[in-house]
């Protein structure tokens, strides 16, 4: 095979349909556009439009609504940043806050702060500042001989009690 024999597999590219030049064309006058009304000319929108009938994003009732107060963390988990003092990334000795995770590739997007989670295991003893921690995060950093220091307001129902 040499440069100059290679080729697309036929039918792989297909010519532009050229339409509205002309009745010898075949494809003149309509423009395959079939004949008059709204779908026939430009700038037309029907979507969600069922011929008159009550569109179903109207027929059907509104559920629920979007909190604008609703707090998005972004979570870290205690078996990652176990992972992460196992593999020389995090340093155990020192306070980790949320720079130190960022540093180490835990954190990427910081949205409206970063929550602890209980998810795997931890055995260092570390001293940890984050925005929010639950319950079993916090009980199994302790356990561990650490300490979890929630910087943010902490949103639980036992505070409001």
């Amino acid at each position: 095979m040499k440069l100059n024999e290679l080729r697309d597999n036929e039918g792989a590219r297909k010519p532009r349909k050229r339409v509205g030049r002309g009745i010898g064309s075949g494809r003149g006058k309509t423009a395959t556009k079939g004949q008059k009304g709204q779908k026939s000319r430009s700038g037309v929108s029907l979507v969600g439009f069922e011929g008159g009938q009550m569109p179903i994003y109207r027929r059907l009732p509104k559920r629920g609504f979007k909190n604008p107060f609703r707090k998005v963390f972004e979570v870290v988990n205690i078996g990652r940043i176990q992972k992460a003092i196992d593999d020389g990334k995090l340093d155990a000795s020192k306070d980790l806050d949320i720079a130190a995770l960022e540093a180490a590739g835990l954190v990427t997007k910081k949205r409206d702060g970063v929550r602890l989670l209980a998810k795997g295991e931890i055995t260092a003893k570390v001293t940890i500042a984050v925005d929010s921690a639950s319950k079993g995060a916090v009980e199994a950093v302790e356990k561990a001989g650490g300490k979890v220091t929630v910087t943010a307001v902490a949103e639980t129902k036992e505070a409001e009690a």
